[in-house]
């Protein structure tokens, strides 16, 4: 993929990608608190083999990304909204929680150390930035990590569904559920993730890029569309479905404020999946794809199929284009949502 520190940058895939360095900082009890920071070259990390993580799930992640602008400034979006989420995560994991200084001060050194492998302005592409935290106490008893790694890598990545920005084909999974109520849905945590792999995986054998989550209680009411929000358009409105088993998209928060200033009247409720067929437009939401339109839904146990076209809807659209333009400094930033790295 690289050749002389030249990035083939039409060709990336959302995927990892080798660059010069990561970040990290120790936590240890009987060091008294986090370590300053560090920087390493190297890849891996040393865990015993009874450490928290493994042995029990303590392992919480985010993701943003960095932008080369039109300007040929570089911009990290959203990165203080970001911090609040990493922590909330933290917390209901018991792990130690990382300061706001030292996560800000992470994604912002690693990008700076990483410049070279940046895509530059006019690519589909971007610097994917990963902070991560995990448990590293060794112990048989199923209790809270004393002891703690945090730290922050980056890659550069192309489209999260390869071809860019058109329209996806999913299914709707009746027979596994996502989280349930008063569980861990609501936090960015490895477990929420590792348990949509196997559903996710039959979707994909079947010929489905993502897959639709029901509620955990009725099966009645939409969730999340795999890693990502689920979004509609219908009668001059967006729609997204509120629960507190739904992870509190950043990128979702961020369309939902440019659809209000699109004369678009916001709803954030519950969405019967009966209402799917009355929907305009529809996609899943996040920082990997920003907008993923769907333009098919097969539920995978009634057999039905919806089909939205195979075209993005024209509202997606525009708000999908606002939301580039602020990441690319194509227009003025008025939200204050992007963190300029000098």
């Amino acid at each position: 993929m690289m050749e002389n520190n030249t990035w083939d940058w039409k060709s990336l895939d959302f995927d990892f990608y080798k660059t010069d360095c990561n970040i990290r900082y120790t936590y240890t009890a009987a060091g008294c608190g986090w370590s300053g920071m560090a920087v390493s070259a190297d890849d891996t990390i040393p865990v015993h083999v009874a450490s928290s993580c493994l042995n029990y799930g303590t392992a919480l992640f985010e993701g943003l990304k960095a932008f080369r602008g039109i300007d040929g400034r570089v911009r990290i979006f959203r990165l203080e909204d970001t911090v609040a989420r990493l922590q909330s995560s933290a917390r209901r994991l018991c792990l130690p929680v990382p300061t706001a200084e030292m996560i800000c001060e992470g994604c912002i050194e690693v990008v700076r150390r990483n410049l070279r492998h940046l895509p530059p302005y006019g690519n589909d592409a971007a610097l994917y930035i990963r902070p991560l935290e995990i448990g590293t106490t060794p112990g048989l008893g199923v209790k809270a990590s004393r002891d703690a790694l945090f730290f922050v890598f980056c890659s550069p990545v192309g489209p999260y569904f390869k071809g860019g920005i058109r329209p996806i084909r999913v299914a709707i999974d009746r027979e596994q559920d996502r989280a349930a109520p008063r569980g861990t849905g609501d936090v960015k945590i490895a477990a929420n993730y590792a348990m949509s792999i196997l559903s996710g995986e039959h979707a994909h054998d079947e010929g489905y890029a993502s897959v639709i989550y029901l509620d955990a209680v009725e099966h009645k009411y939409i969730e999340e569309c795999s890693a990502a929000n689920f979004i509609a358009i219908r009668d001059g409105k967006y729609i997204t479905p509120k629960s507190h088993t739904i992870l509190p998209s950043i990128t979702n928060r961020s369309l939902r404020t440019l659809a209000a200033e699109m004369g678009l009247e916001v709803e954030e409720r519950p969405v019967s999946v009966d209402e799917l067929e009355t929907f305009e437009e529809c996609g899943a939401c996040g920082t990997g794809a920003v907008i993923a339109p769907i333009g098919t839904i097969y539920d995978m146990q009634t057999g039905r199929t919806i089909e939205y076209g195979k075209e993005i809807g024209p509202v997606s659209l525009e708000l999908y284009t606002r939301l580039k333009d602020i990441q690319y400094g194509r227009t003025e930033d008025r939200y204050g949502w992007c963190t300029l790295v000098e």
